[in-house]
């Protein structure tokens, strides 16, 4: 009994430590090639089992990749959710447990409706599975594209994609590759190798392209601030005027810069409580001939709170006014942190759920590009650089940079950071637009269109990041056709493989 027990455990454990491994594919490790490596396992695990196998199969690989990939969760909820360890815990293992279902979706699927070996099911339908159940997960609930495979390749070959069909053709790719993998173990047929072989090659290949054009003679000197201010005291009112005064200093320090960039929420303040202070900075940066971006809180005559962008100064642009808005007002809210998902039910359950500013609103999906100084930037707030498509639509033909702030002071000395600026990175490459990121505490850097770091400033540590910026003009396939190209391919992919199972059923 103990070796039938054993036996059965084996595949889900296996499972289990395989997943985890995958987190070493990302930021800061890179180890990329085990990004396929690990779902070929899951295959070769899933080969001719039941469908319910393979669910809990499935379900065990997720485990083990969210609780190692996603661990930095937990040092914003015990840190600052003033929590009792056994509820931040308890929350913590509810979303593993939630994400890792995905995973079990696509291990029952693939099971249930295509439970054969051939080609078809790992060359085909698993790819397509795998990108349908990472379409589900970066939108239900509001999503959480995190730690999609593709983002895992932006240092290696296949990383020239991306401009073509963004990370979702990546990670489609590493699916393809993996299946292939898996196959060849399988029927013993290596020529099947030659497809990741084909792939990569072409990667190789498209290095040489050139979607957009660089415009170094508009080239702008861009200084950001990372102020590193402690999470803990940021919204103390003791530490509201040291703080902006600290980033006053430093700017004072920096004027020779055409734009001067703080990070999200840098003023811990709502814009109405400190008109005559911003009048006064703007007053102060046109008089150096330089711009300020900064983030800050607003609310509007509704009493609605809004995560902002306010630019302030800047040559030839209008003079500060108060007017929410003409804000960048953050779209895509953090779930818990920004806004209670059934808040109606859950604030009066636990007052984990009325932490401070959990109540914002929501900005407009598209909104207006920041123009200071004869430059503009497409904003995504902190946690909206992860999601492609709203970073794609609201870069337009004018865009000369991405800009993104953020705050990842609530996420310590962990990994979660350094994931953060590998998504970034990616958002370049796919709009072959520059990316300029400011944060608290780092990682405060900026890459150019092809998504490499040109410089950044060492994390928790307070300093001034000074670059000359030059952007681009034109636009990559995947900025103009979004991941349409690859909707099609799902879709006539999964009727050809309706059509082969009922072809061959027993293969």
């Amino acid at each position: 009994m103990n070796n039938i027990l054993t036996h059965r455990l084996m595949r889900p454990l296996a499972a289990a430590f395989v997943g985890a491994l995958t987190t070493l594919s990302f930021a800061p490790y890179q180890i990329w090639p085990l990004a396929f490596i690990s779902p070929a396992i899951l295959l070769l695990l899933l080969n001719k089992q039941s469908a319910k196998k393979g669910a809990w199969i499935g379900y065990c690989w997720g485990i083990g990749q969210f609780a190692t990939g996603i661990s930095w969760v937990h040092v914003s909820i015990d840190t600052f959710g003033g929590m009792p360890k056994i509820a931040s815990v308890f929350l913590m293992v509810l979303l593993i447990a939630y994400l890792a279902i995905y995973a079990a979706l696509f291990g029952w699927t693939i099971n249930r409706f295509f439970h054969t070996s051939n080609r078809m099911r790992l060359l085909v339908a698993a790819p397509i599975l795998w990108i349908i159940g990472d379409w589900l997960r970066g939108w239900v609930m509001t999503g959480f594209p995190w730690l999609w495979l593709g983002y895992s390749q932006i240092d290696s070959p296949l990383a020239n994609f991306a401009p073509i069909g963004g990370v979702e053709l990546l990670t489609l790719l590493v699916l393809i590759c993996s299946g292939c993998l898996a196959y060849s173990f399988i029927s013993k047929s290596w020529s099947t190798l030659a497809i990741p072989a084909i792939v990569f090659a072409t990667g190789y290949g498209l290095n040489a392209a050139q979607w957009v054009t660089p415009q170094p003679l508009r080239s702008t000197k861009i200084a950001l601030i990372q102020g590193n201010i402690d999470q803990a005291l940021k919204w103390a009112p003791s530490h509201r005027w040291p703080t902006i005064m600290k980033y006053t200093d430093l700017s004072r320090e920096n004027w020779d810069a055409d734009i001067i960039i703080w990070p999200e929420a840098a003023v811990p303040a709502f814009e109405y409580e400190l008109p005559s202070y911003l009048k006064s900075l703007d007053e102060l940066a046109r008089m150096n001939n330089s711009g300020i971006i900064l983030g800050i809180l607003n609310q509007n005559e509704n009493r609605e709170f809004y995560n902002s962008i306010l630019a302030v100064g800047g040559t030839h642009d209008a003079e500060y006014s108060y007017d929410v808005s003409k804000r960048y007002n953050k779209h895509h809210l953090l779930p818990f942190g920004e806004f209670v998902p059934f808040g109606d039910i859950l604030r009066p359950i636990a007052p984990f759920f009325n932490l401070p500013m959990s109540s914002f609103s929501r900005g407009s999906f598209v909104q207006k590009n920041i123009r200071i100084s004869g430059h503009t930037f497409a904003s995504a707030l902190c946690y909206e650089i992860i999601f492609n498509e709203q970073v794609r639509q609201n870069v337009n033909e004018d865009t000369d940079f991405i800009l993104t702030l953020s705050n990842d002071a609530w996420f310590g000395k962990s990994i979660g950071p350094l994931q953060h600026m590998e998504i970034a990175r990616m958002r370049a490459l796919e709009m072959g637009k520059p990316v300029v990121r400011s944060t608290n505490n780092g990682v405060t850097a900026v890459t150019d269109y092809q998504g490499h770091i040109i410089k950044e400033l060492p994390q928790f540590e307070t300093g001034v990041l000074k670059v000359d910026m030059i952007p681009t003009r034109g636009q990559t396939p995947y900025h103009w056709y979004g991941s349409w190209p690859l909707y099609i391919w799902v879709s006539l992919g999964l009727i050809a493989c309706a059509i082969n199972q009922r072809k061959h059923p027993s293969e």
